[in-house]
């Protein structure tokens, strides 16, 4: 894939927190229609990684492009803006607002009517509401979220909620969405119908996906390659066979005493 395909590009990223390195020289780059994953142990730093492409925190060293425009430094709001969306690992709907104005929050950067125009309700202003609102609905019937529109999004199970936090995100008509666990805590049932979700937001609507995912039979099931972090740094990256069957990582998840009882019980049985 020629190089014009990169769709995002982070070239040694440091994220400081006073003494501790979160995020340690990170290179890492995504292109136009992959559907990639980064795993790790917990507190390995990926959603700090998160956190520092879309602007909630700027890294200390690095670069990150995007279609080839410079990231550091941007607000959040300006990086929603150029086409980078994101859920993120707790839940953040606003709970006392309905499932379609949640939806419809995040459309503000798409949005032209000022203040004026919703004060005086004028003629532009209702157009675009009323166009809005057919957007969110569409959105809804995409992700699954028929008939729910009018309800409150407290009231609705857990799965369900997880659904609007990703019609919420790609309300802003994003290239590359950034799921931080949107499988954590679904059952059996609902993991599959959203890894078949995120398969049809690449396939149907063409947008480019980065997951963060401990589930690893998602991983394994929709990632095209995957990159693993540990202790801020990315230890090994590849196709989910080669993560698979790459020994840096086991040690990664399981420790060291525990691969040392792996091969010590490979040898007593050969």
């Amino acid at each position: 894939m020629p190089d014009d395909q990169v769709l995002l590009q982070a070239t040694g990223v440091t994220k400081r927190f006073g003494g501790l390195i979160a995020v340690n020289k990170m290179d890492f780059s995504i292109k136009k229609g992959q559907i990639l994953s980064i795993i790790g142990p917990n507190g390995a730093g990926k959603t700090t990684f998160f956190n520092t492409l879309t602007g909630i925190y700027r890294p200390e060293e690095g670069e990150i492009r995007f279609q080839g425009t410079m990231l550091v430094g941007k607000r959040s709001d300006q990086i929603a803006a150029l086409g980078i969306s994101r859920t993120f690992q707790n839940i953040r709907l606003f709970g006392n607002m309905t499932v379609i104005e949640n939806i419809l929050v995040g459309m503000f950067t798409r949005l032209k009517q000022n203040a004026w125009g919703a004060i005086s309700r004028n003629k532009a202003f209702l157009e675009e509401e009323a166009l809005a609102h057919q957007k969110a609905m569409t959105l809804m019937e995409f992700v699954g979220l028929r008939g729910v529109g009018d309800e409150l999004a407290r009231n609705l199970p857990y799965g369900v909620q997880r659904r609007i936090e990703i019609a919420r995100a790609l309300a802003s008509d994003p290239k590359l969405l950034l799921l931080d666990e949107p499988t954590a805590g679904m059952n059996p049932h609902e993991t599959q119908e959203a890894m078949r979700l995120f398969r049809r937001l690449r396939d149907e609507l063409g947008i480019t996906i980065l997951l963060i995912e401990h589930d690893m039979r998602v991983v394994m099931g929709i990632s095209e390659g995957v990159s693993v972090m540990d202790y801020g740094q990315k230890i090994a990256e590849g196709t989910p066979e080669e993560i698979r069957n790459n020994p840096r990582v086991i040690e990664a998840y399981l420790g060291r005493e525990a691969i040392a009882t792996i091969l010590d019980g490979s040898s007593e049985a050969s």
